[in-house]
């Protein structure tokens, strides 16, 4: 469990006692009435208890989601445990209904978790930034569809069925949702469609070279012979081809019967899942979070571009064999003893980090390429293959992609990494199934370019003892 330094938890109860404007977004979202006293005082009570008392924790939302599995029973909170978040949704078009998500940062969130109230409207009370704080003993964790997969805070369980949570009540709202006084400015995470599915349910996200089909262009974003919930492709550019997400809006939404709109351009949008939790979609707060005023894209010509770097790994034809077998790459053991391992299935050779039986309470791996000459060419787009196995439910044991211009080919504290975006595996992918990570523009590099897979794991935490797997790394550039 991460807990957050008690020093700053002081300093932010000082903050709360003496903040009473808000710093507001651009978004409309109608920000509410101040805070009363009432409300300030019952929040600093808690901020103070935090700072003073061990029996007190603020913890992450990605702590909060590791203490509940989709599918199992909801799960009471026994401790006092506190967590803060930004809102980030908006039921004031009707979109959402007695449910509002917050995301752990106004920029750049890791995680997102979903709150649902007795309360309609309740924009007016939990406007789109605005920071808040959730008592969470004597709540519940659950789903409120039992393996929908988004985990949610709730007030109690469900009286037609034990495997799902109902509202949070007006009566214990008071005594556990909190607001700071602060609305902060949230910015966008900009992502492609293709990682939509890999993206934290519950944050808020950016799309940018969306559009719509023209067979859907003139149609109403809600089916009106649909109940409930219609869904609406939407595509984007993806390299040399396209991308396809799902916008998912309610029959209630107050924009039901707007048009979709022809040409291109973005879209702004809470990241979700469908009913059965099959599929993760995007739900506007309004109608004008569609922002079309380009000409729609169009893919890039592969016939245009070749591979200036490439590697199959084909050269590992065993398990467990030592990367040495690969000239100018660099196998780098941060912490713990463990490197990476190239792996062979059915003739397919490929690179593993794992963390499992290590002995290590930390392993953290770092695979570098060889230098690529950034000037000998332009418009370069990194492309790989990365799979998972045996990934659990924990924030820790992670995948990243690095890149940079400073390595000097030996000491890689000393570099300057810099993360770059892609398509990943989550605890949710298929074991063992790769998948594309998309295209990754890297143009803006020059000089020599190094690029790192890092993963972290642990051999003495069952939760952190999963393991990644690479493939087929090349980087593309235009003839």
């Amino acid at each position: 469990m991460k807990i957050i330094n008690k020093f700053n938890i002081i300093l932010a109860a000082v903050v709360a006692s003496i903040v009473f404007t808000s710093c507001v977004d651009n978004n409309d979202y109608t920000v509410p009435t101040i805070i009363g006293d009432e409300e300030n005082t019952s929040l600093n009570a808690i901020l103070d208890s935090i700072a003073t008392k061990d029996t007190w924790n603020l913890i992450s939302i990605a702590d909060v989601k590791a203490k509940y599995n989709s599918g199992d029973a909801p799960v009471k909170i026994e401790t006092n445990d506190v967590v803060k978040g930004y809102v980030v949704s908006s039921d004031q078009s009707g979109n959402f209904y007695r449910e509002f998500y917050i995301q752990d940062a106004p920029e750049n969130p890791t995680a997102g978790l979903k709150v649902i109230v007795n309360l309609t409207n309740n924009y007016s009370k939990f406007n789109f930034g605005r920071e808040v704080y959730i008592s969470l003993k004597d709540l519940y964790l659950g789903e409120t569809n039992s393996r929908d997969g988004i985990t949610t805070v709730a007030g109690r369980v469900k009286t037609s069925d034990t495997n799902e949570v109902d509202v949070i009540s007006e009566n214990q709202m008071v005594n556990h949702i909190f607001r700071a006084a602060t609305t902060a400015t949230i910015v966008p995470k900009t992502i492609s469609l293709s990682e939509l599915s890999s993206t934290p349910v519950g944050t808020y996200v950016r799309v940018n070279n969306a559009f719509f089909s023209d067979a859907l262009v003139g149609e109403p974003i809600v089916d009106p012979n649909e109940d409930f919930d219609t869904q609406r492709t939407v595509m984007s550019c993806s390299g040399f081809d396209f991308s396809e997400g799902i916008i998912e809006t309610s029959s209630f939404a107050s924009f039901a019967s707007s048009k979709l709109p022809a040409d291109g351009g973005y879209i702004e949008a809470v990241v979700s899942k469908d009913f059965r939790g099959d599929n993760a979609v995007l739900v506007l707060n309004s109608f004008s979070d569609i922002v079309f005023n380009e000409t729609k894209c169009q893919p890039l010509n592969i016939d245009d571009f070749e591979a200036v770097f490439n590697e199959d790994f084909q050269v590992i034809t065993r398990d467990n064999t030592s990367l040495s077998v690969l000239p100018n790459w660099v196998n780098f053991a941060q912490e713990g003893g463990e490197v990476w391992l190239g792996q062979e299935h059915r003739g397919n050779g490929y690179v593993e980090f794992s963390g499992f039986r290590t002995g290590d309470d930390s392993n953290i791996g770092w695979l570098i390429t060889p230098g690529i000459d950034m000037d000998a060419q332009t418009n370069e787009f990194l492309n790989f293959k990365a799979a998972q196995h045996h990934v659990d439910n924990s924030s820790e044991n992670t995948l990243e992609v690095l890149v940079s211009t400073d390595f000097d080919g030996t000491n890689v504290a000393a570099a300057t990494w810099t993360k770059v975006s892609a398509s990943l595996p989550t605890q949710d992918s298929s074991w063992y199934q790769f998948q594309d990570s998309g295209l990754i523009d890297i143009s803006e590099y020059t000089g020599t370019l190094y690029v790192a897979f890092k993963s972290v794991a642990s051999g003495n935490n069952t939760s952190l003892d999963g393991a990644y797997m690479i493939d087929d790394v090349q980087i593309l550039a235009k003839k």
